[in-house]
């Protein structure tokens, strides 16, 4: 029989080689016989079955796939699992920053929040706050972080790819992660490991106790606590992350043709217009006139011969500053140069966020009956994440002074202007404004003067640079479950009640705007001591006594009081609810020639509740920008009805040339969504065993997500932020659906604006000087997607132990809940003929053309088209005196068409984003006490982009990428385990110029040890 030869193998390779990860369709089993295979529900359905071949493709991790790798976390062996896009808390080196820590699953680059969570075949409650919370918590989907579920308890993770809708409901649009614990673990079992990089900077602690026991005869309890941590690293703790795409205009670029691409590479990017330590400029805006806009150590213009100004570390005296070699067409007009003084473009982020967890997990099941069992869940988790650069604020010629983050304009009177750098600028506006000019500007003569401004980044205005996120997650979850029979037919039932609440925050530290313009400008006392210039006016009503002036020369000459007077902590906090009460009955229906049809129905309640509390810094608007952040909740619920049904139309007792057996199954959920409205969706699979070794299956169905509370009910927030393509910009004009729309359109937008739209290079797009205004839309309607599946399972009995897997995924989606953010605005303004004035009055532009507001909110207006295919290639034969396990697991992506706005369709299969190919090879060696593990990942040569070409891009290609890992385990005794590893052991770095196409980390060691009791 079929179905017992391929349990027997699922079982073979889990038991003994603790297959990594097991990747037929058979859930794993820690029964080695033949007899007894157990009717058990596979995910993806409700419905029990023996034989767990299903309809849709199933893949299937065991925990011993995470003690082969040395992983703490299940996110890590969710990222070797081609079919899911990596998702690491790691920054892109873009100017955005790592993030919160967070590490949501998504299969075939769908998005994050398409692939619905489970534990135990029950929803989780969602862990993301709101994309406008501040640091963190980026995403607006309904997700749930990969920290929060224990490795100690966990017995398999069953990833169903492609819908899931009609069984489970919203989210499962890409598919399903199910993560099942153990529910019969007895002793107690201690687990400790250390890794640590190559470079010793990288250390990932991890521990964990897990303790069982069966109690009365009827009952089994365990408890789980595990705690795992890594270290934030920064850009400059890895040589290979000065790979990010800044650039300019190519010289050498004469036409679409010569061979020659239209972007540079600018090595070792600066901005040239400030440091830390602070550069001095006076107008015109040096973006236009750089030549004379520094001021000089030696009075002349730059134009002239200059020798351009900066503080020296004490802010006592100007210094010689290099400002670098500016990109040769451009000049200076771009804000990078290569090399030089100015402030390190890798600076802005982290490369990577510290991570720290902690878990703590009961769960239980008393037999109350022979017919009934009495079950709970009980979880806690505490998951901070840390991002050492998170809050970097600045002063900088490259922002409006209305942002707050506009440079410094440094009075002649200025309590901490050495002598000598107050004579250097009079000498210096006195040879270029003028005699008199700086005797004037000295004088702080109230006439019109050339103000002096000063451009910086601070180090020492606030307390600390980090920001910090932390989940607390809990969730209860009481079950009753049984079964019965009747009229000569068996049934199930069970009832479920789930309540789960997740308390976030985020917290960074801040500018309180008002009293830094207090403090920034000081004059001396008569005691001649610095106060701020506000507590020596005439007006008693313009006076802080509690100001302590800022000193903003040099670098870390920022007072404690200061610092104390001007920082305020700002973040939010928030609350994710959801009560969620399940009742599902299943059974025979009828017998027929074939076996029994089989069905499940079931009705869910469920409510979400969300509050967005900001902190009374963010609710006063005190912050640079001077906009509140009021506090915002909302709430749904649903009612949903589900039925399946599983039809035997042929059996082996039929005996019939080529059909073997057939199977029909299908889902209907019918879903009535508070605000959304209600929604009904399907799916229908066939099942075809041709012969005993092969079957083909073939699955249909249709699939919604309902827009959650965060994208219907995020506070509306201002913050100043980066906009990653503007459409103007000189390397994006030639691009677009329509690229001679997008030129027109820029053409007559700057051309109104009395720019010169050749080689504009727009500042918003490396550095974050946009406002830009984020919220929630409470008119979200549904997004619907079709999915297929067609493929075949081959077990060929000549070859005993080989499985071989192929499926075909195709997905369709329509009014995609599209994050539309500024770049997206942009574009559909740009690339729409006409220019449409409610969708390009989201965005406004200053006098220079640069992107100055914009918004960003989520909107029914996407779309997605995948297809693809995934392989899986298992072999598992005794060899010498053990058994030998090969596999080989790959996705293929044919096809990833995407849409935000409706207008563009942007593929990304086969570049950096989503490669063609992704494929790891699995070897594991068992014999005696001794177990050997071998892995290779594979990322093939793509495009960086889909449309790249030497002509777009110097670096059109990139190298494939290869990393191998090997560990080792020891038995010691019955009891004591060992093990030790090496991960990408050939230090393998992401593929150039990325900083995320392969391990940023590069060569890691690790060893653990566990102990059974």
């Amino acid at each position: 029989m079929r179905s017992r030869r391929a349990a027997l193998a699922a079982v073979t390779t889990t038991t003994l080689l603790g297959l990594s990860p097991v990747h037929a369709q058979e859930a794993p089993s820690n029964d080695t016989t033949l007899i007894d295979i157990q009717e058990i529900i596979v995910t993806g359905s409700r419905i029990r079955r023996s034989d767990t071949a299903t309809a849709a493709p199933i893949t299937v991790i065991d925990q011993q796939a995470l003690a082969d790798r040395g992983f703490v976390s299940i996110s890590q062996a969710l990222n070797e699992t081609t079919a899911i896009t990596p998702a690491r808390a790691q920054s892109l080196l873009d100017g955005s920053g790592s993030g919160g820590g967070e590490q949501y699953p998504q299969l075939f680059g769908l998005g994050a929040g398409r692939t619905l969570t489970l534990v135990n075949g029950r929803r989780m409650v969602t862990s993301a706050g709101s994309f406008s919370s501040g640091f963190g918590n980026s995403s607006n989907d309904s997700v749930v972080d990969t920290n929060l579920i224990p490795t100690g308890l966990l017995r398999s993770v069953e990833i169903v790819q492609g819908g899931g809708a009609a069984v489970y409901g919203s989210d499962a649009m890409g598919g399903v992660v199910n993560y099942i614990y153990k529910d019969d673990f007895e002793g107690l079992e201690i687990d400790a490991q250390y890794g640590n990089s190559e470079d010793g900077d990288y250390e990932t602690p991890a521990a964990r106790v897990t303790w069982g026991m069966n109690f009365a005869e009827r009952g089994n309890i365990a408890v789980n606590l595990e705690w795992s941590k890594t270290d934030p690293l920064l850009p400059e703790d890895r040589m290979d992350a000065t790979r990010f795409l800044t650039g300019s205009q190519n010289d050498l670029n004469t036409g679409p043709n010569d061979g020659q691409p239209s972007l540079v590479r600018i090595a070792d990017a600066r901005f040239w217009m400030f440091n830390q330590a602070g550069i001095l400029f006076t107008p015109p805006n040096p973006a236009q006139f750089p030549n004379r806009a520094f001021i000089t150590t030696d009075g002349l213009s730059f134009i002239n011969g200059g020798t351009p100004a900066q503080l020296n570390a004490d802010g006592t005296a100007l210094v010689a500053y290099n400002p670098g070699v500016f990109p040769t067409r451009n000049g200076p007009s771009i804000p990078f140069a290569s090399g030089g003084d100015g402030f390190d473009y890798r600076s802005l982020s982290a490369l990577t966020t510290g991570i720290e967890r902690t878990n703590a997990n009961l769960i239980g099941h008393y037999d109350l009956t022979d017919k009934i069992r009495l079950s709970t869940e009980l979880l806690y988790a505490k998951t901070e994440g840390e991002d050492p650069r998170a809050s970097i604020p600045s002063n900088t010629i490259l922002n409006a002074a209305a942002t707050g983050s506009g440079p410094i304009i440094i009075r002649g009177n200025n309590a901490f202007l050495t002598s000598d750098v107050r004579n250097s600028i009079v000498n210096y506006l006195n040879t270029n404004f003028g005699p008199g000019a700086g005797n004037a500007w000295a004088a702080n003569a109230p006439v019109p003067l050339p103000p002096v401004a000063l451009s910086k980044s601070w180090v020492d205005l606030l307390p600390s640079s980090v920001g910090e996120r932390e989940v607390d997650t809990f969730r209860a979850v009481l079950a009753l479950d049984g079964d019965f029979s009747a009229a000569n037919r068996d049934f199930y039932w069970t009832v479920s009640a789930t309540h789960a609440t997740v308390d976030g925050s985020t917290r960074t530290w801040g500018v309180w705007q008002d009293r830094y313009n207090n403090a920034i400008n000081s004059v001396l006392n008569g005691s001649g001591a610095p106060v701020c210039a506000i507590n020596a006016d005439a007006d008693p009503t313009n006076d802080d006594p509690s100001c302590s002036p800022i000193n903003p020369f040099g670098i870390g000459n920022v007072s404690a009081d200061a610092r104390n007077y001007v920082s305020a902590r700002f973040g939010m906090d928030y609350e994710n609810t959801q009560q969620d009460y399940l009742a599902t009955l299943g059974g025979d229906v009828m017998y027929l020639p074939a076996g029994p049809m089989r069905f499940s129905v079931g009705f869910e309640h469920r409510k979400e509740e969300a509050e967005f509390k900001p902190l009374a810094s963010d609710q006063a608007g005190i912050g640079r920008l001077g906009v509140p952040t009021l506090p915002q909740e909302g709430e749904y619920d649903t009612n949903e009805f589900s039925a399946e049904l599983l039809i035997p139309i042929l059996g082996q007792d039929f005996n019939l040339p080529g059909a073997e057996t057939v199977e029909l199954t299908g889902a209907f959920r019918n879903v009535d969504h508070s605000i959304a409205g209600t929604e009904s969706v399907w799916n229908a699979g066939l099942r075809w065993s041709i012969v005993q070794d092969f079957t083909v299956r073939y699955s249909r169905s249709r699939n919604f997500r309902a827009p959650n509370l965060t994208q219907l009910f995020a506070p509306t927030v201002t913050n100043l932020a980066t906009i990653t393509i503007d459409p103007c910009d000189a390397d994006r004009i030639n691009g677009g659906p329509n690229p001679a729309v997008r030129l027109a359109n820029c053409q007559a937008v700057f051309a109104q604006l009395g720019v010169d739209l050749n080689g504009f290079q727009s500042n918003a797009e490396s550095f974050p000087s946009a406002l830009v205004t984020t919220g929630g839309n409470p008119n979200l309607d549904n997004e619907i997607s079709d999915t297929t599946s067609f493929g075949f399972i081959f077990e060929p009995s000549f070859a005993e132990g080989l499985t071989v897997i192929v499926d075909r995924i195709e997905i369709d989606l329509e009014d995609g809940l599209s994050l539309f953010q500024p770049q997206d605005f942009l574009a559909t303004c740009f690339d729409t003929p006409g220019l449409p004035a409610d969708i390009c009055g989201i965005s406004t532009r200053d006098a220079n053309g640069q992107v100055v507001t914009s918004a960003a909110q989520t909107i029914n207006a996407g779309s997605i088209r995948y297809r693809g295919e995934n392989y899986n290639v298992n072999y598992a034969f005794p060899v010498g005196p053990g058994n030998l396990f090969l596999g080989v697991e790959a996705t293929h992506t044919s096809e990833l068409e995407t849409s935000v706005t409706g207008l563009d369709r942007t593929r990304t299969d086969g570049t950096t984003a989503q490669p063609d190919w992704r494929g790891r090879f699995d070897a594991r060696y068992g014999f005696g006490s001794w177990r050997l593990a071998y892995t290779l990942n594979y990322l093939p040569s793509v495009l960086t982009a889909y449309t790249a070409t030497i002509e777009t891009t110097d670096v059109p290609t990139v190298d494939a990428n290869y990393r191998h890992s090997v560990s080792a385990q020891f038995d010691v005794t019955d009891q004591v385990t060992v093990r030790a590893g090496v991960e990408n052991f050939t230090d393998e770095m992401p593929s150039y110029p990325t900083a995320s196409y392969g391990d940023i980390i590069g060569r890691q060691y690790w060893m653990g040890v566990r102990a059974k009791f």
